[in-house]
């Protein structure tokens, strides 16, 4: 039953002027819940439960039921509009019951499962032997269902629990929701005693010809079975989909994944208000592994971790060329050298006890006690990391024995063949460190990480490093698959030519920086500050000494390239206002005039310029509908003029020597 008292103190609580039966979709969460619970009536009941659970102690148990007592000698749930299996009160049941049962460790043998024709029929069995066994006096269902005066509560035989009984703390809950029969599957060990229950209440309901909604907990992990989970997250729909075993079957995964999101209207990318092409924000995780924990290479073979963490630290590309635009060390995926300084010294101690392929054995929980505590963000969740292993084999609890190793830094790209070219560089990575360990030492990059390593020339002459190590292995990869991956990454903005000089304008990347807490939404906020952003200027052909690159006023330090002639620069700038924000007193720098400075002649010889968002202020308040009206935004906002057109002398930059690359005009005196 629904708790009468608190839909009374609710009732009492609402405005007189406001009619209960009256349903209005803007009125708050409370009364809506007062509305459906009064249309239904509090005095009928709001479901059944019943106490279910499988000895697993003794071999061919069968299903057992229990006592609930309760002092209120009715089984009132939680306050709520969840089903009601989220809503017993398990915490009233007797302290001396027994717990939950025992979830079956994962390496252990599992025999083969059971045909779907022996578990009808075992269903079957049971419903015809049982069919008289729960059957109860006429008046004494009328009574329990409300439809007679209610019995005696101190002599009902329902409400009290012999001395010595075993509560069962699990339950299966049946509840009439939304015109639909729902049924709640409890908690269960093993996956043979989920799919026993499930066969159960379906030929239940083929009997009564009655459908009904399969809700509650999931069955246990089996790698026995495969599913696909479809779950609602804020912004997104997270998809998880079943284990591939070979490159066919995750080809058809991942190709289906795309195609029936397309046929419900879903995507996987969309335009920014100023027409920058991006993801949705979900996350493209690939997680590897085997089908049990007991064949996981990570586990067979720990090198194979050691070579992957020491990889993907050495090259950044890996990082952030797949990666969301929310990047840095409060991310979703934060690299480990982004955390704490000693971070990599901590981590080259762990390499060290690590054993060699065939020189060594460790037991597979030490594995996981070896990096656990290194594969962490800021403030320590393990799950907020880029390579997390969560799943490979924590002691703690059977969920996180399953030899899995997940890779957090991908972004769900706009088409399924980058996707598909994404996972085949993960693929390739993993066969290669099988057959030859990595053993390259750390790079402690230090503030380089921030300051060359956001620029799109140095991610893409990286990724070519990485290509190069496959291309050595016996692996053809070609540059040109990650094209794509890079325009949509960093997208170019816009060039010119002028003085023989060539200048191109990407996007560059910048972290984004979690900010304190602030009181919002009824509780505390933590903002992002995304106001700073970061291109790169491509200066090809720049031979004469008195030439020289300017940005808005201020000279741009130049990083030469192996190539003669070609340099590369980082500005960063604050492209809007948000009302939090990292340093409210600086303004905007926009838009940007970039000028080719001759330093004899005193006067810059051409440029262009750069606005952020529309230049004559007509900025659109929706998004853009499609990719053209997006690149018509994009194209409006990047102009080959606009130079300064007198004469003038670049101020000095103000470059700190921990990123020498990257012009930060916060830093200097300009607007």
């Amino acid at each position: 039953y629904e708790d009468v008292l608190h839909l009374l103190q609710v009732e009492n609580r609402t405005p007189v002027d406001v009619s209960l039966r009256d349903f209005d979709p803007d009125s708050d969460e409370d009364r809506r819940r007062l509305t459906r619970a009064l249309q239904r009536g509090i005095a009928r009941p709001a479901g059944f439960v019943l106490p279910l659970s499988r000895p697993w102690w003794q071999a061919n148990a069968t299903w057992a039921s229990g006592f609930w007592p309760f002092r209120s000698h009715r089984l009132f749930l939680i306050p709520g509009d969840s089903p009601i299996g989220l809503r017993l009160p398990l915490e009233s049941l007797p302290a001396s019951s027994s717990s939950a049962d025992p979830v079956r460790d994962p390496f252990a043998d599992r025999p083969p499962l059971p045909g779907y024709t022996e578990l009808r029929r075992t269903a079957e069995q049971r419903l015809a032997s049982d069919a008289g066994s729960f059957r109860a006096p006429q008046r004494q269902i009328l009574q329990r269902l409300g439809l007679l005066d209610d019995p005696d509560e101190s002599a009902d035989p329902w409400l009290a629990a012999p001395p010595g009984s075993r509560v069962v703390r699990t339950a299966l809950c049946i509840e009439p929701r939304n015109g639909k029969l729902h049924a709640f599957m409890p908690p269960v060990g093993t996956l043979e005693d989920y799919l026993d229950l499930l066969a159960s209440i379906e030929a239940t309901a083929e009997q009564l010809q009655m459908p009904v909604v399969i809700e509650g907990y999931l069955p246990p992990h089996d790698p026995r079975i495969e599913f696909l989970k479809v779950t609602p997250d804020p912004g997104v729909i997270e998809v998880n989909v079943h284990p591939a075993h070979n490159w066919q079957q995750l080809r058809q995964i991942t190709e289906g994944v795309y195609a029936e999101a397309r046929q419900s209207r879903l995507g996987t990318e969309k335009f920014q208000q100023d027409g920058r092409h991006t993801g949705t924000g979900g996350g493209n995780h690939l997680v590897l592994g085997a089908a049990t924990p007991a064949d996981s290479p990570f586990l067979r073979r720990p090198d194979l971790l050691r070579s992957l963490i020491g990889f993907w630290n050495n090259h950044p590309s890996l990082s952030w060329l797949f990666s969301s635009l929310f990047i840095g060390p409060t991310s979703q995926a934060p690299r480990v050298d982004e955390g704490r300084r000693d971070a990599l010294y901590e981590l080259e101690t762990a390499f060290s006890q690590v054993p060699e392929p065939g020189s060594g054995w460790i037991a597979p929980w030490l594995v996981d006690r070896l990096f656990r505590n290194l594969l962490i963000d800021l403030t320590g969740n393990t799950h907020r990391a880029e390579i997390c292993i969560d799943k490979l084999c924590s002691p703690d609890h059977a969920a996180g024995r399953l030899g899995l190793v997940e890779l957090r830094g991908f972004e769900m790209p706009p088409h399924p063949r980058m996707s598909l070219t994404q996972q085949l560089l993960v693929r390739a990575l993993v066969a290669t460190f099988w057959q030859q360990p990595y053993r390259e030492p750390l790079i402690h990059w230090r503030t380089a990480l921030h300051d060359r390593c956001l620029l799109p020339h140095f991610l893409w002459n990286d990724l070519g490093h990485v290509l190069t190590s496959l291309q050595q292995a016996g692996f053809n990869f070609e540059p040109q698959w990650f094209a794509p991956h890079f325009d949509f990454r960093c997208p170019p903005i816009g060039e010119f030519r002028t003085a023989g000089l060539h200048i191109r304008l990407r996007q560059a990347l910048e972290p984004w920086y979690v900010l304190g807490e602030e009181p919002g939404s009824g509780g505390t906020t933590r903002y992002v500050d995304s106001s700073v952003e970061r291109l790169q200027l491509h200066v090809t052909g720049l031979h004469a000494q008195h030439l020289e690159i300017a940005v808005n006023g201020v000279r741009v330090p130049l990083t030469a390239t192996d190539t003669p002639g070609e340099f590369i620069a980082g500005v960063r700038y604050r492209a809007w206002a948000p009302p939090s924000c990292l340093h409210p007193t600086i303004g905007l720098h926009v838009p940007l005039t970039v000028d080719v400075f001759d330093t004899a002649a005193g006067r810059s010889l051409g440029g262009c310029r750069y606005h952020v968002d529309h230049p004559g202020g007509l900025n659109p308040e929706g998004f853009p509908v499609n990719a053209l009206a997006a690149e018509s935004r994009r194209a409006a906002r990047f102009f080959r003029m606009g130079h300064t057109p007198s004469h003038f002398r670049p101020s000095e930059p103000r470059i700190s020597p921990d990123f020498p690359c990257t012009l930060d005009l916060r830093r200097q005196n300009t607007r």
